[in-house]
């Protein structure tokens, strides 16, 4: 079992940049993929990126691409993303998810992940 922590949430204005982390602890984080999804207020938790153990493939949502980037450490135990160009329409409680369903290859559905983080919220001014 692997525990996530996420972490660099916070209030930015448009077109400014945040990148979160999320920190694994327990299992090594090499036996996972991992992924980014969201949620905004009244809406349904929508897939953002993902990217495999050895960190040479991801997946990005329509919304991410082209601004976000996936990366992770696997020394370090973190996986990040680095968001660019964010818009008020970014807000959202942003989290982090591993699974270990065929760590060779990035993810991008919810339900194949089974373990969690508790979620850091990013709020986009306008």
């Amino acid at each position: 079992q692997v525990h996530l922590v996420e972490s660099g949430g916070g209030l930015v204005q448009a077109g400014g940049s945040l990148r979160l982390s999320c920190t694994a602890s327990g299992r090594a984080m090499i036996y996972y993929a991992m992924g980014w999804f969201r949620q905004a207020p009244g809406k349904a938790r929508e897939f953002v990126a993902t990217i495999n153990w050895t960190g040479d493939s991801a997946i990005y949502g329509d919304s991410a691409r082209g601004r976000f980037t996936i990366s992770r450490d696997n020394v370090k135990n973190t996986v990040y993303l680095q968001m660019n160009s964010l818009k008020p329409q970014d807000t959202a409680v942003y989290y982090c998810a591993a699974t270990d369903r065929d760590n060779t290859v990035p993810h991008r559905t919810e339900r194949t992940y089974a373990n969690w983080g508790q979620g850091t919220q990013v709020t986009v001014s306008s």
